[in-house]
């Protein structure tokens, strides 16, 4: 567990779950006052909480998958009057508020703004959050935008998660801090590698994600800046990568499809 402090307002603590899953606690230092992202442990996520002396207020679920979501009912059983928040989309597992794409949840002095973004399941939802310092802002992407990749396309089309990505994610602010939902990191840069070769980004990254995990240490957060520079998924519009696939001036979706296909075949 790791902690990483933002602001004077809020911070994100770190929990792994399972085998490589991350939940999050986000809390308003202001309140003392959080919630949780994701916390397919519940036990484990309530132990944080208590050493953190934060109340719980919200569940956010990213998806509905088992992994994220089989957690919420423990949660409820065991925080009364917590709320569960899930996309309106996804069936997601306890859920008591669903959300639509652009709606704002508040957790203390924090904004959380609800970002639909479909494609590894239909109702997948990455949670941007803001404060009113001058901290940078932060989005938990599930299993949508992962560090230096991206998710499955389980319930969804390239075209979809070119959206999701290019269209919802990409557009953030570049300091955007990002929180994925598993430690795919290493692998994920590995076949990057294969992708641009020529990338000193990548190689220098993967290099430092190789040392974090001989340590155990976790390699989230980044940077929307630094995912624009070595996740190819993010790139399928770059020249560069477009050269190095020998794809130049191909339809972007179409490149996404093809390196997903790889990707999953890597």
């Amino acid at each position: 567990m790791s902690n990483e402090a933002l602001s004077p307002i809020a911070r994100v603590v770190t929990i792994p779950v399972l085998s490589d899953n991350y939940a999050y606690l986000l809390i308003d230092t202001t309140k003392n006052v959080a919630a949780a992202i994701d916390p397919a442990e519940p036990e484990k996520v309530l132990e944080v909480a208590t050493k953190e002396r934060v109340k719980l207020t919200h569940v956010l679920t990213t998806h509905k998958h088992w992994d994220h979501a089989a957690g919420n009912k423990k949660m409820a059983e065991l925080v009364f009057g917590i709320t569960i928040v899930g996309g309106e989309l996804d069936e997601v597992d306890g859920a008591t508020l669903s959300v639509k794409d652009g709606q704002i949840i508040h957790v203390g002095n924090i904004c959380i703004k609800a970002l639909h973004t479909p494609c590894h399941t239909k109702g997948h939802i990455c949670y941007y959050v803001t404060t009113t310092d001058s901290s940078p802002p932060q989005v938990f992407t599930g299993d949508t935008l992962f560090i230096a990749g991206c998710g499955k396309f389980f319930e969804g089309t390239a075209k979809d998660m070119f959206h999701s990505l290019l269209q919802v994610l990409r557009v953030l602010p570049l300091d955007t801090r990002v929180w994925c939902g598993h430690e795919y990191t290493v692998k994920n840069l590995q076949f990057a590698k294969t992708v641009e070769t020529n990338n000193s980004f990548i190689q220098t990254k993967l290099a430092w994600a190789e040392q974090r995990r001989s340590l155990h240490e976790p390699t989230v957060p980044s940077t929307l800046s630094e995912e624009v520079q070595y996740n190819p998924f993010m790139r399928v519009t770059e020249k560069k990568l477009q050269e190095s696939l020998r794809m130049l001036d191909s339809d972007p979706v179409d490149i996404l499809a093809y390196l997903r296909k790889q990707k999953d075949n890597f």
